[in-house]
């Protein structure tokens, strides 16, 4: 059972991996973004529920968990913001779902460089922080999308 669980996590974690990217690059509109989104959604989960998985069969592992259960709960509220589209959702959506990917990026290299490794700790973050403040910018200098508009109030008699 634990080879199963290994599996599905391996290729959770590589799919979102792919998926991730695929998603913040696709145009901003109805179609592939929010397809690739759901999938990321599905992954992300699949990720986590298998991280508590391995955990079970090795609790020095409880780290994998605590990461795993992090980067759902940024995944799922980027996607809750985007579903109240609140004032302001494109700038929630945009930082919680990037620090998402984030997260999986860092899990993925201290898993393949080692848990001692600063690089594999501190480069995804370092990278990582500086493009999604980029399209935080690039988002508010855009027109705001339609949804995210206040509805037009309608003239009383």
């Amino acid at each position: 059972m634990h080879a199963v669980v290994l599996v599905i996590h391996v290729v959770a974690g590589s799919l979102g991996l792919l998926v991730g990217p695929a998603a913040m690059l696709a145009p901003k509109r109805a179609g592939r973004h929010p397809l690739l989104g759901r999938s990321y959604q599905v992954l992300t989960g699949a990720l986590c529920l298998s991280a508590f998985g391995l955990v079970a069969y090795r609790p020095s592992l409880w780290w994998l968990g605590v990461i795993g259960a992090l980067t759902w709960a940024a995944a799922l509220a980027g996607w809750w913001v985007r579903r109240a589209a609140f004032r302001g959702w494109v700038v929630w959506h945009i930082n919680l779902m990037c620090s998402s990917y984030i997260s999986f990026v860092t899990a993925f290299l201290v898993v393949n460089l080692g848990l001692g490794s600063p690089v594999a700790w501190i480069l995804p973050t370092a990278v990582g922080t500086p493009l999604i403040a980029r399209a935080t910018v690039r988002a508010l200098r855009a027109p705001a999308p339609r949804s995210a508009q206040p509805p037009r109030e309608v003239p009383t008699p």
